[in-house]
């Protein structure tokens, strides 16, 4: 079992920056490929980031390339969402998820966090 729980959102001007942080439970940590999903109002959870078991991989969507980098320490069981430039259209809530395989695709997760909502106002 892993145990998610994210934190860093909040509410910031567009152009701004957050760091998103997502505490995970267990001694597993190091073994699982990390993942960043948002969920805008009305419209479906979405990929946006994710990081492989080493850290030495790497894949964003295209909106947020050059803007967010993923991140994670293995020794403090965490992962983290650095998020510069934010526009309007980057708020939602963003939800961190464990996967066993490299992979974008939701069905592949087995653990998810509640979410933190961020808002970037214009």
């Amino acid at each position: 079992q892993v145990q998610l729980v994210e934190s860093g959102g909040g509410l910031v001007q567009a152009g701004g920056s957050l760091r998103l942080s997502c505490a995970a439970s267990g001694r597993t940590f190091s073994s699982f490929a990390m993942g960043w999903f948002r969920q805008a109002p009305g419209k479906e959870r979405d990929f946006v980031a994710l990081i492989s078991v080493s850290g030495g991989q790497t894949i964003y969507t295209d909106s947020v390339k050059g803007r967010f980098t993923i991140s994670r320490d293995n020794t403090e069981n965490t992962v983290y969402l650095q998020m510069n430039s934010l526009k309007p259209e980057d708020t939602a809530v963003y939800y961190c998820a464990a996967a066993r395989r490299y992979s974008i695709r939701q069905s592949e997760y087995d653990y998810w966090g509640q979410g933190t909502q961020v808002t970037v106002s214009s």
